[in-house]
């Protein structure tokens, strides 16, 4: 797959997410461990923030504690939807991703980056779903990608303590529970069920 399209395909669908928040479900439980939705949202735009600035080759440092804490404000949606705008121009721009970007372990290469970028917006928008109980987003074409590209990694992210350890599905799974299931999650879980 492009990455650039499976990114914006990955976004576009978050997107759709997020606009179907009801006022009621913002304080609602999520797969993420002790993230209500709000939390996970504030989350996804942070990611969204700090990307213009790794694409443009600022570092850790330079960034600094700008988008810590709570980033939402008192229009979440909005919040998301200037950030998302951001980040997606940033990825778009004519030669974003041919260098490197620095990251909390280093410096990876911005392709790399992107992939990451758009596995966090994949796997979050299903925790989301799951959390307001809409169908779950990920295609099976971007399930495929994602996890032929994580898998190969899945020792060496499980030592950063990024996703919880892997849960076993059956035979019969779908592509997309598949990889939620390597990334700590149970495809099973229900959002009346607070884990």
């Amino acid at each position: 797959m492009d990455l650039v399209e499976a990114h914006g395909d990955a976004m576009d669908r978050f997107d759709g997410l997020v606009r179907r928040i009801g006022d009621d479900q913002w304080d609602a439980p999520t797969p993420c461990t002790e993230w209500s939705v709000r939390d996970l949202l504030n989350h996804l735009v942070s990611e969204q923030l700090w990307a213009p600035w790794l694409l443009d080759g600022a570092t850790m440092d330079e960034v600094g504690d700008r988008f810590d804490g709570n980033v939402l404000g008192p229009d979440p949606v909005t919040a998301w939807a200037d950030s998302s705008a951001a980040a997606r121009t940033a990825f778009r721009k004519p030669g974003a991703l041919d260098g490197d970007v620095h990251v909390s372990v280093g410096m990876i290469d911005a392709v790399e980056y992107g992939w990451q970028m758009t596995t966090d917006l994949a796997v979050h928008g299903w925790d989301l779903a799951k959390a307001i109980g809409a169908p779950q987003p990920i295609t099976d074409e971007l399930a495929h990608e994602l996890t032929s590209r994580i898998e190969p990694q899945l020792d060496a992210m499980q030592g950063f303590g990024i996703f919880d350890p892997p849960v076993s599905v059956g035979d019969d799974a779908t592509a997309a529970d598949r990889l939620v299931a390597m990334l700590g999650r149970d495809p099973a879980w229900c959002a009346r069920v607070k884990r």
